[in-house]
């Protein structure tokens, strides 16, 4: 039996090994893609910084200008979306997100009727299409490594729509916001209406055509889609931190695990060993 034992425990560590070269290869893939998804995060920035820029510039000039996006109105409908993942293995990255959306939707409306929701993420969509949620999408918008805004155009267009249209009232995303790569906080952020737009009001060198107005008009679904975009690059990143950090304590587990498994099966076999000379000892005073 002892035998049998130190068997099973040989092969529960070999098992062992094998998962913590697979995680530490998942760990070792994370950090590597989230290198190149933090310098995609930033080097988005100025991007959206000229366009903060020109809307602030536009909005300066002396005219009575406006605009549905920056108008605010009774909020009698909210609409959510929702940032998720494709893949697992993140950690609570999912978990932790949908827990907190959740409360948050129990608390602020008394019934479905009362918001929308649009998911992005193979898992979140999963996760939602069973419970009592109006999920816009009818299919899965994935979110893969290597971010195109054609993906996720045609639900973000949706959604804006439906605020010019004045079906919903305001929309909130709920994301995973990268702070560093071991801290990722959930936080919901208003885009429309917009309550302030962050840019420099440089001096007016040139004239808008055909008509400030219309540029405005131009810009402002622009920059609504870009600052969806920006969040979802940072959810991405926050994605791949987490589960970098998931796979590092998932290969310090396994080692700690191989470690103590290591122990008991010296022991097993240190039992087995003994247990065989004393049957040899008590057989041979047997012979005399």
């Amino acid at each position: 039996m002892a035998g049998g034992t130190a068997r099973d425990i040989k092969n529960k560590i070999e098992a062992t090994k094998k998962t913590s070269q697979i995680t530490k290869a998942m760990n070792m893939v994370s950090a590597s893609k989230l290198r190149r998804a933090e310098k995609k995060m930033i080097s988005y920035q100025p991007f959206m910084q000229s366009i903060q820029d020109t809307i602030v510039q536009v909005l300066s000039s002396k005219l009575d200008l406006s605009h549905k996006m920056l108008e605010k109105r009774e909020v009698k409908k909210t609409g959510y979306l929702l940032i998720s993942s494709d893949r697992g293995l993140a950690g609570g990255y999912n978990n932790n997100l949908f827990r907190q959306f959740l409360q948050d939707i129990e608390e602020k409306h008394e019934s479905s009727k009362e918001y929308i929701v649009g998911i992005l993420g193979n898992k979140g969509y999963y996760y939602f299409r069973s419970k009592d949620l109006n999920i816009i999408n009818k299919e899965i918008t994935n979110i893969r490594d290597d971010v195109q805004f054609i993906d996720i155009m045609k639900l973000i267009q949706q959604l804006i729509d439906m605020y010019i249209l004045e079906e919903i009232d305001e929309i909130i995303i709920y994301y995973n916001k990268y702070v560093n790569t071991i801290r990722q906080d959930i936080v919901a952020e208003k885009i429309l209406p917009i309550d302030k737009i962050e840019g420099e009001n440089k001096k007016q060198l040139y004239d808008f055509e055909p008509s400030p107005q219309q540029v405005l008009d131009t810009l402002m679904p622009i920059y609504i889609q870009n600052i969806i975009y920006g969040f979802i690059l940072n959810a991405k990143t926050s994605e791949h931190a987490a589960r970098m950090t998931a796979m590092k304590s998932a290969t310090d587990n396994a080692k700690e695990i191989v470690d103590n498994l290591t122990l008991h099966y010296n022991r097993a076999r240190q039992a087995a060993i003994t247990q065989e000379l004393t049957e040899i000892v008590s057989g041979a005073a047997a012979l005399k």
